[in-house]
């Protein structure tokens, strides 16, 4: 039988890219001792009043459609809180509730481009913006963002990339791999780019209420950006709510009016009880999500402290996030063949981050979101690891 070209776009390495994390998981299930650090799924508990919201909802039988754009009071919620927050001005209006960033990317896509059109993508990206973005047809230009760079984006390269057949300028700030978080000037080339080619800019910012050192900076909050940038987060990495499904659009309303379209005939909008939930976690959780931010950058400190002492690794010191990136060519081995060896030796398990791009070969990322316990155990395997290879490598022949 055949299939239709779509699978093409939507398959290939970035989809295979977790077949060591699906093992991982299975022997988890299986009671087997492994440490999963390849997912960026918080290992904190969905804030209290969020959980108990649901219930509520749930018991009062909220379980049945609601509305395709979202609640109002949600949506109401998200563009006070991103005004806030960014300075751009947001209404209700703007925001479409979705299930995800990775939701919001491919409906954005689909509304913005189409076959013949180019999307200019800083790489790495994470795994599925590729599938997300091609899903409509459209053909990724990358752009590299080089460790030596600490992965922020190259502007003259950024520039270089634009073609009369350029339709959008899509980028992560924080990324997810790197940690990297756009400066203002960074933001201010790439608006300056977009108004002079006329692009859309598509920015996810899933990681910007978990900034470490800087405050997280939007691009649509810029002079003249608002109505050319599509901005996609969610309350799943800020807030611990990965498995609720709850993100959102914030966009120029007639963009939203045709994503509504597309969400009517694909989720016919999400759950009722969930965006009670999501509401409950936006109006109260602040000081949660505070905490959550002190201790992943605590973490972050203190793994780049483990790691770093063990020769032939390098870390790489993220700026915002829930992710580590370590270079592990000096060991001889490539990300994938480390990430492998380590997981059959130890149990950890780590992401080849090479299938972000070849910006990260030789890199693997770690994801800090389990208990303190586990990443210090799992620190210790891997430098346990590390120092075997280079026994066996100055072994007897």
């Amino acid at each position: 039988m055949r299939f239709s070209s779509f699978v093409e776009r939507i398959g290939g390495p970035s989809s295979r890219a977790w077949d060591l994390h699906y093992e991982a998981l299975a022997a988890k299930r299986r009671g087997e001792d492994v440490i999963v650090l390849s997912v960026g799924d918080p290992a904190f508990e969905t804030p209290a009043a969020a959980r108990a919201a649901a219930f509520r909802a749930i018991e009062a039988g909220d379980t049945h459609y609601t509305e395709i754009a979202g609640r109002l009071a949600l949506r109401t919620l998200i563009a006070a809180d991103h005004s806030l927050r960014s300075g751009q001005s947001v209404t209700a209006e703007n925001v479409i509730v979705l299930a995800g960033t990775q939701n919001a990317l491919y409906c954005a896509a689909a509304c913005l481009l189409g076959p013949g059109d180019e999307v200019i993508v800083p790489e790495p990206m994470y795994l599925t913006y590729r599938a997300a973005l091609q899903a409509s047809g459209a053909t990724i230009v990358t752009v590299p963002c080089p460790a030596e760079r600490q992965f922020h984006i190259d502007l003259q390269a950024l520039a270089a990339a634009v073609t009369d057949r350029t339709r959008a300028i899509f980028f992560a700030t924080p990324n997810n791999p790197t940690g990297a978080a756009a400066t203002l000037d960074e933001l201010q080339a790439i608006a300056a780019l977009a108004l002079r080619h006329d692009l859309w800019v598509l920015s996810d910012e899933v990681y910007g209420r978990l900034c470490f050192e800087a405050a997280h900076l939007s691009i649509g909050a810029l002079p003249h950006m608002a109505a050319r940038t599509v901005t996609a987060s969610s309350v799943s990495k800020s807030h611990a709510m990965t498995g609720w499904r709850i993100g959102w659009m914030i966009a120029p309303e007639a963009l939203i009016g045709h994503v509504k379209n597309l969400v009517l005939c694909m989720l016919y909008g999400l759950s009722g009880f969930a965006q009670e939930a999501a509401c409950e976690a936006l109006r109260s959780a602040d000081a949660e999500v505070d905490r959550m931010r002190t201790v992943y950058r605590r973490r972050r400190d203190e793994v780049v402290a483990w790691l770093s002492t063990v020769p032939g690794l390098r870390c790489v010191r993220p700026e915002a996030g829930m992710f580590i990136l370590v270079d592990v060519r000096d060991t001889g081995l490539s990300a994938a063949e480390f990430a492998w060896q380590l997981y059959a030796s130890t149990h950890v398990a780590v992401l080849d981050a090479e299938t972000f791009g070849p910006s990260v070969a030789g890199h693997i990322r770690i994801s800090v979101t389990v208990d303190d316990h586990e990443l210090e155990l799992a620190c210790q395997r891997i430098g346990q690891f590390v120092a075997g290879l280079a026994a066996r490598a100055s072994g007897p022949a």
